[in-house]
């Protein structure tokens, strides 16, 4: 496998696709250590939670927004010119979150990042799938998934460090964020080119266009948002001290970061990527349907959370490819925005089901609301190959 991996990289267009990876995973970083970073700081000035979380909402209605509209502009400016754009807003409104103190201020703040941020995570994912020849396309993309991760990672350790004074972890994740604009320079006459001849407003199609792409990441986000918030709370109810539930989520970043890559391999080998896709949601409703039974156990659930983490996450790298297989390069564009607007409507969706279901069913409602996700892409899956069979 390792012989076969080594042929298939010499194929790949690694300068386009490092300057799209670098700037993914400074997204990663930056959210990785912005989000906690901000939060704490709110709560020392005595922000109540409820303007915590409203302030935290424009990061979402910022991403839906930049989803929508951030393929017309990169098709008048150019890929390449966007995303150097959007790094330095990015780099320039965190930044500004030291600066200006008032908290009505943080709102226009969150809005300009989070639109940058998301930018970034579009047309990234747009060179990305151009710069990845099909057969392989699994494969690059699992290194994608790789870094994002490990860049989602790395941000809270990053915070853990410089803790929430000063002006420190907001230089970091400014110079971070700049930093990633050195491979977009040394690739910059290798960018994809949008499309001349999209349809106007062609955007809004692809959300339907391949079902079972879009109906992956928009699961995956919101199991991922909803479970990676309420785990901890499910953790406690169960009798998991904070710390042990803690590092039942750090087994599922684990087991996220190592398999990315066989899972890229394993969907440029399958017949048909949705079949993968059907695997990945029925071993994450499966596990999600155990957990109730593993709370007795900790190293055994954390052991079934690594593989579960792994191959949850899954859904998003193969729906990702499957998205980029079945569309023609013209199509990506458009297409990606679409992908990560579904992953956006995921985590505002997922973390109210849970929630609500928590209330109403207890602890047991966590993993009943996990399953009821993962059973309704199931059943897409499923019927999405059986009506393609002749």
């Amino acid at each position: 496998m390792v012989a076969e991996a080594e042929a298939e990289l010499q194929s790949v267009d690694w300068r386009s696709a490092a300057a799209a990876i670098a700037s993914i995973s400074a997204v990663g970083i930056a959210l990785g250590l912005g989000l906690p970073l901000l939060s704490v700081i709110l709560e020392r000035r005595g922000i109540s939670s409820s303007m915590i979380g409203l302030n935290a909402a424009v990061a979402g209605a910022a991403s839906l927004l930049a989803a929508a509209t951030i393929t017309p502009i990169a098709a008048r400016l150019s890929v390449r010119l966007t995303m150097l754009i959007s790094i330095i807003l990015a780099c320039l409104s965190s930044v500004g979150f030291y600066v200006f103190s008032e908290f009505w201020m943080w709102f226009p703040l969150r809005l300009v990042f989070h639109f940058a941020i998301t930018a970034l995570f579009v047309l990234s994912e747009f060179w990305i799938n151009a710069a990845a020849p099909p057969r392989k396309r699994g494969l690059v993309l699992g290194i994608y998934a790789t870094v994002l991760s490990l860049g989602f990672a790395f941000g809270p350790w990053i915070f853990s460090q410089t803790g929430s004074e000063g002006f420190l972890p907001f230089g970091i994740g400014a110079g971070v964020i700049l930093a990633s604009a050195i491979p977009l320079l040394i690739a910059w006459h290798r960018q994809p080119i949008i499309s001349k001849d999209r349809k106007q407003g062609s955007f809004w199609r692809y959300i339907f266009a391949v079902p079972t792409a879009t109906g992956a990441v928009l699961i995956f986000g919101a199991v991922e948002a909803g479970g990676f918030t309420l785990f901890p709370v499910f953790g406690e109810r169960v009798g998991f001290t904070e710390s042990s539930a803690a590092q039942l989520l750090t087994a599922i970043g684990i087991g996220n970061v190592l398999m990315q890559i066989p899972i890229g391999l394993m969907s440029d080998r399958v017949r048909d990527r949705r079949t993968l896709l059907s695997i990945c949601a029925g071993v994450g409703l499966v596990g999600t349907l155990c957990l109730p039974i593993l709370a007795e156990d900790w190293w055994l659930m954390a052991g079934v959370l690594f593989l579960w983490g792994g191959v949850v996450a899954g859904l998003y790298t193969v729906g990702l490819a499957h998205l980029g297989a079945r569309l023609p390069a013209a199509d990506l564009a458009d297409a990606n925005a679409a992908f990560i607007f579904c992953y956006s409507i995921g985590m505002l969706v997922g973390p109210q089901v849970i929630g609500t279901a928590m209330d109403l069913f207890g602890p047991n409602g966590f993993a009943w609301s996990l399953a009821m996700f993962f059973a309704i892409y199931l059943t897409l899956a499923i019927a999405r190959m059986f009506a393609a069979r002749p």
